[in-house]
């Protein structure tokens, strides 16, 4: 039976000792098989030995330090873990825990408090300073050196550091306009490399108000409040990335009227940013209806409108996301979505993308009112006619189909393009499957009533 020695508990330790064994092997065995081995040879074998021994002296006092830590006072003690806390918290119910373990459980989603069995009310963990300072005294008393609580790193590889790093940034959002400047475009950077830090920010009730409080003071005029709502609105963005954000993001009251603000008045970067952030948090059902009944929607058409090649992607993208829901297609509509999107496919400006959102917003009578006055049926055929993507063209028959359907008045311009084009009937014959669908359905109905009036 192999004796268990006294590197064998610690696995940082083992490694170390193996890797000095290794290197005194070699040493040794250079001083054996060289005669004129150097002296620096020999001191370099001392110098080795002497930290093996150094390691296993340090290793027997840490065993006994471990006795001190097993018999510590039961109020130091995790209720969780049963082990010395090295980083003491407080929940809602004002029970303390250690902070990884109860993270961990909230993390599962079980918001019951161990101890008291009542629902947390919310799962902010305030730092229990008076038991952490007690518990530092206890083991200094004893000659026992925890890890530090700043070096700590829990699931998410967050740190204490990093708590007290963002609290100190935060605190800067209320300072002056320097400070607040710096601040921010720390934060940015933050919230952009390190996606753990975009999860701090769900720690804490008033951290996005506290960020957004530059913001909230008054209207922006010159470049350096533009370049400070630019940095605070691309940190939202980067906060909203991160799915446990989403719906704390949004339902935050100064998040939506600031976003809008961004979307009307920032530069052309802010805005892009305020339009994907919109994009990014409309990922949740329940945030796609609190961003239509903001008032979101129109200032996203008129952005959409202007046609800034920086912000046409993100703004189609958010369009697209929130008109998912009736509610929001008929907002859409009577903010004017049609008219921009066919002058814009018109202009071929991002065609694809928004024939997608139009093939959308068609499901909506006024929507297939509206494509029928503003000249869609020609627009849409003759993209069918010139594209080569199969994705336009299927968006484009499933318009057609709908209006084809509703409209009569539009047969004419249909049958004139079989009679000169064929385009229908070729998508027909050659189309993606759904795209054959709706293409035959439309000659079908053209060829009723073509018979029916004969008939007649």
């Amino acid at each position: 039976m192999a004796k268990t020695g006294v590197f064998d508990s610690d696995p940082a330790v083992v490694a170390k000792a193996t890797e000095l064994k290794k290197e005194l092997q070699r040493l040794v065995r250079s001083i054996v098989d060289d005669e004129d081995c150097s002296a620096q040879t020999i001191d370099q074998a001392n110098e080795t030995l002497g930290a093996l021994k150094e390691l296993k002296l340090r290793k027997r006092s840490l065993s006994l330090k471990l006795k001190d830590i097993l018999a510590c006072p039961e109020e130091f003690r995790c209720p969780i873990s049963k082990e010395l806390m090295r980083d003491p918290v407080i929940v809602s119910t004002g029970q303390t825990y250690d902070r990884p373990f109860i993270q961990k459980q909230l993390k599962s989603g079980n918001r019951i408090c161990p101890q008291t069995q009542q629902v947390l009310s919310h799962t902010i963990l305030t730092p229990n300073n008076l038991v952490r300072g007690m518990i530092s005294q206890w083991c200094k008393d004893r000659g026992i050196q925890l890890s530090d609580p700043a070096l700590l790193v829990n699931e998410d590889g967050i740190t204490a550091s990093d708590r007290d790093h963002l609290l100190s940034l935060l605190q800067k959002m209320s300072s002056a306009l320097p400070e607040q400047k710096e601040a921010a475009k720390e934060l940015r950077l933050l919230t952009k490399r390190i996606p753990s830090f975009r999860a701090l920010f769900g720690e804490s009730l008033d951290a996005i108000p506290r960020l957004l409080s530059p913001l909230s003071e008054g209207k922006f005029e010159g470049s350096v409040h533009s370049e400070l709502q630019e940095d605070v609105i691309t940190t939202l963005l980067n906060l909203s990335i991160h799915d446990n954000n989403k719906k704390l993001v949004a339902e935050t009251p100064m998040v939506m009227p600031l976003l809008i603000e961004a979307l009307q008045s920032g530069t052309i970067q802010t805005r892009s940013n305020a339009a994907a952030a919109l994009f990014t948090l409309s990922a949740l059902d329940s945030n796609k209806a609190l961003i239509g009944e903001s008032g979101a929607l129109k200032p996203l058409i008129d952005l959409l409108d202007e046609g800034h090649p920086l912000a046409m992607k993100d703004v189609a993208s958010a369009i697209f996301n929130l008109c998912v829901t009736h509610e929001n297609k008929a907002r859409a509509v009577r903010a004017g979505a049609v008219k921009t999107i066919l002058r814009k496919i018109k202009n071929r400006m991002h065609v694809d993308e928004l024939l997608t959102i139009l093939a959308l917003l068609s499901s909506h009578p006024k929507a297939v009112e509206e494509m029928g006055d503003l000249g869609a049926v020609p627009c849409l055929l003759s993209i069918m006619r010139d594209t080569i993507c199969d994705r336009s063209k299927e968006n484009c028959i499933a318009v057609l189909h709908i209006i084809c359907f509703n409209d009569p008045t539009k047969w004419k311009e249909m049958r004139e393009e079989e009679k000169n084009y064929r385009t229908i009937s070729e998508l027909a014959r050659n189309g993606t499957s759904r795209a054959k669908r709706k293409a035959s359905g439309i000659l079908d109905r053209l060829n009723r009533a073509v018979n029916l009036t004969h008939t007649a």
